[in-house]
């Protein structure tokens, strides 16, 4: 078996705790590796390596930074397929799903690249006698993410791409569950022409976290993962004056008008809520088609699909959906379902008895479809993060947006129609952070940033694009004026533009 390590100032570091996690193959259940959980003089010692390099990066010119982006991006572009298969192996997800993942994580880091041109600052000549003022960006220090199971490459690429382009040093403390990608990804920032120290992987639980919390030294914390968890980061860092985004849960509604193309609601929606086993937090888990006519069409387009879809192994290029990530997550959704089943939800499609053949072991759970769920039941008011499809009636339009706006998560939303005065309404009326228009998973490109409202997302700063930027940046402003042999005397007024 696999003994997995920290990767520490440009080194393999084997952990000191003498705590260890598993991390298995999700398709055949087998425990591949041992996971080393960091003790609080371990997460200390990392902050120091962080520290340590914080003065020479800081000091290297926007454009060198940028050249290490540049390589970095090359080589996640030659490493791809190996890159996509360790993330397959271990969360389960399919490999080009994977590849795809691990793709819109490299496009936050060709936004990186950019950098010396979005760190550029403001400047206003002789503003009052003699007097320049001017502005510049400069980075926090040391700052550090803490990234969820189901993006492994992804997410942390919205993170330490931006803050190192913007002359930071970033500490990633990545799930226990899949956190060899996130070390292959500190070894590739290395050979890429990044110093030691200026990403560091930490691996660890509820202790490495809490320390980086409470370290002084640790400048800002970045956060995905559910609300629960995302509430109390949001809390416990704000007290420790750091600056937090902390992203959280979802229940992304796609809205399905009468006049709506069915087969590409139907395609979309397979690909949205099944894709990735449901685990992604863009994912569409409740359907809202409006008026009978248009649920009934619906459901009944949507029941064989689902129940054809090719689940299997995440390397079988055949699979369509592989497994869940862990056997403790699958109970979970399992749960889930039996609860729709208890609250008085048709379960239209059941895939709690599904097996994989020949991968028995595995964390495989079949598509689920509920019809006739209602917003009372847990099942729609709560985040599942599995294959699993709620249809929610609603006779109208102004239904239709209530269900979205209402719900206590606003991450993501999408409508599907063919009027554009609808979209138009919808999209402008919404209570949601991303809409999509005939879009099923409205997550922004790189150069934009992504973040829900409402309890999807804790703190003023969105991930990557301009937010991003402005997060892992503080900004200074310099007031200037160089003596001329001119003497006007003590001046005891508040200095204003009319001043001499």
């Amino acid at each position: 078996m696999q003994q997995l390590h920290h990767f520490i100032h440009g080194s393999e570091v084997a952990g000191q705790s003498g705590r260890f996690s598993p991390v298995y193959n999700a398709s055949t259940g087998e425990q591949i590796s041992e996971l080393p959980l960091a003790g609080v003089d371990e997460v200390r010692a990392c902050i120091a390596s962080s520290q340590k390099a914080v003065p020479e990066w800081a000091a290297t010119s926007p454009s060198n930074r940028a050249r290490v982006m540049f390589r970095f991006k090359e080589l996640l572009e030659k490493n791809m397929d190996e890159l996509s298969e360790i993330v397959s192996i271990e969360h389960g997800k399919v490999k080009s799903d994977a590849a795809g993942s691990i793709t819109r994580g490299l496009e936050v880091v060709e936004f990186s690249c950019g950098i010396p041109q979005m760190l550029k600052g403001e400047y206003s000549g002789n503003v009052a006698g003699g007097i320049d003022l001017y502005s510049i960006r400069q980075p926090l220090g040391v700052v550090a993410g803490i990234t969820p199971f189901n993006f492994p490459a992804m997410v942390p690429m919205w993170m330490f791409p931006v803050a190192i382009a913007c002359g930071n040093c970033f500490i990633l403390k990545p799930s226990e569950k899949d956190p060899s990608l996130p070390l292959r990804l500190g070894e590739l920032m290395l050979e890429a022409g990044a110093p030691p120290g200026v990403l560091n992987v930490l691996n660890g639980d509820k202790l490495a976290v809490d320390t980086l919390i409470e370290e002084p030294e640790v400048k800002a914390i970045s956060f995905v993962g559910s609300t629960p968890i995302a509430n109390y980061v949001y809390e416990r860092a704000a007290h420790f004056g750091k600056r937090v985004q902390a992203m959280g849960g979802a229940k992304n509604h796609m809205i399905v008008m009468p006049d709506a193309d069915m087969e590409l609601v139907v395609d979309a929606l397979m690909g949205a809520g099944y894709g990735s086993a449901g685990e992604r937090c863009m994912a569409v888990s409740v359907a809202v088609p409006v008026g009978q006519d248009t649920a009934d069409e619906l459901v009944a387009r949507l029941k064989p699909r689902i129940e054809a879809l090719k689940i299997g192994p995440s390397l079988d290029p055949e699979s369509e959906m592989g497994p869940l990530v862990s056997a403790e997550h699958l109970a979970k959704v399992r749960g889930y379902v039996d609860l729709g089943v208890e609250e008085g939800a048709d379960l239209v499609v059941d895939g709690r008895d599904f097996h994989a053949q020949g991968y028995e072991d595995g964390f495989f759970l079949g598509g689920c479809l509920f019809d006739n769920v209602t917003d009372d039941m847990r099942i729609y008011k709560e985040e599942i993060f599995g294959p699993v499809l709620s249809v929610v009636r609603a006779p109208d339009f102004d239904e239709a947006l209530r269900l979205p706006s209402e719900h206590e998560f606003g991450n993501g939303v999408a409508i599907f129609t063919r009027d554009g005065d609808a979209a138009r309404a919808f999209t402008d009326q919404v209570e949601v952070g991303m809409v999509g228009v005939n879009v099923p998973i409205p997550v922004p490109m790189a150069f934009y940033s992504f973040g829900g409202w409402k309890r999807s997302a804790f703190g003023d700063s969105n991930q990557h694009g301009p937010d991003g930027v402005h997060f892992y940046t503080r900004t200074k402003t310099v007031t200037s004026r160089w003596p001329t042999g001119i003497r006007a005397g003590a001046e005891f007024a508040m200095p204003t533009p009319g001043s001499s």
